[in-house]
């Protein structure tokens, strides 16, 4: 349930492999994982280049604000404004004109993270909540917009963008369906069988950060630049498209951790486990820690898509 707060300044069917489980619609539609995939139990490894159409996974310097340091447009407006273009669909899309996502209220039931049964129905009834909350959002700011797939794996399989698991991975998002993956084994695993549900709450926060950026655009807009982009260049906007999904994911949950019962200690872990999942091997694709912290805790603390504009933000903030 989602009660908004005040306005504010864009398939081939495939076979279902042993194992695996499928749901289709709101609340009945399957989507889990959209951009992270799991190593050891450390990080995730960003897959995009091994799954085309897949996204990868995912502090804050001393006095920055992200939203001081983004670009106005032709006219010297903000790219927040309600009259901004979707000329631009990463810098001036028209989630950043729609203000904050609201109060969210969300009742998942107590988890148990040895039993795959229990973390199974804790991310459903998660992403039950991610499904409401950004629907209406998409609503008030008059986009179309359809909940993400949900497939949850047990064992090995198949999707558009490839098998599962691939090189490590728990969790990815697969543009080619709409599909949130997860491995319902996997992600505890790969989170060091954390008793947190704060862990997996933001984990899949994250991964439907993603598909909200596909509803909105913003993916294929991404693509189609990384595309055509020498390999600096990719990193970057991957870097971009990452810490951003970080962001869009803090505000879900910014905006939900009163129902949830989330205070200081649980936002740390939070930020805690974003820093374990940042960039510490060269790999230059999801964000400096310092970065993947900042960027999470903006979207806490703004809850607002707007604060989320990694696209017009300055390069040092987004290494």
């Amino acid at each position: 349930m989602v009660r908004r707060a005040r306005p504010a300044p864009d398939l081939d069917p495939w076979a279902e492999p042993r194992g695996f489980l499928q749901r289709m619609g709101l609340g009945v539609s399957l989507s889990l994982g959209t951009g992270l995939a799991a190593v050891g139990f450390t990080g995730f490894l960003a897959i995009s280049a091994m799954l085309p159409g897949a996204e990868p996974a995912w502090g804050d310097p001393v006095g920055t604000d992200p939203t001081e340091l983004m670009s106005a447009d032709a006219e010297g407006r903000p790219v927040d404004h309600p009259d901004a273009r979707i000329d631009d669909p990463l810098g001036q899309n028209p989630l950043y004109a729609t203000g904050e996502l609201g109060e969210v209220t969300c009742s998942p039931p107590t988890l148990d993270q040895e039993d795959p049964r229990s973390v199974e129905v804790f991310v459903h009834a998660i992403a039950d909540c991610l499904d409401t909350a950004w629907a209406a959002y998409f609503d008030e700011a008059g986009l179309p917009f359809s909940s993400p797939n949900r497939i949850y794996w047990h064992d090995e399989g198949h999707s558009p963008c490839g098998p599962f698991p691939s090189g490590g991975t728990a969790a990815f998002y697969c543009q080619a369906n709409q599909g949130l993956y997860l491995g319902v084994k996997d992600i505890v695993a790969a989170s060091a069988s954390s008793e947190e549900p704060e862990a997996y709450t933001f984990l899949l926060s994250h991964e439907y950060g993603h598909h909200v950026q596909g509803q909105s655009r913003m993916l294929a807009e991404f693509h189609a630049l990384r595309a055509n982009a020498d390999d600096e260049t990719a990193d970057e906007l991957t870097r971009r498209n990452e810490l951003q999904a970080n962001c869009l994911g803090g505000v879900f949950v910014g905006s939900a951790e009163e129902s949830l019962g989330y205070q200081e200690r649980e936002r740390e872990n939070i930020l805690d486990d974003v820093v374990r999942r940042s960039d510490h091997a060269g790999t230059g694709t999801h964000g400096s820690t310092e970065n993947g912290r900042l960027w999470t805790a903006h979207g806490l603390d703004r809850m607002d898509p707007a604060a989320c504009n990694t696209w017009e933000a300055r390069e040092e903030l987004v290494r």
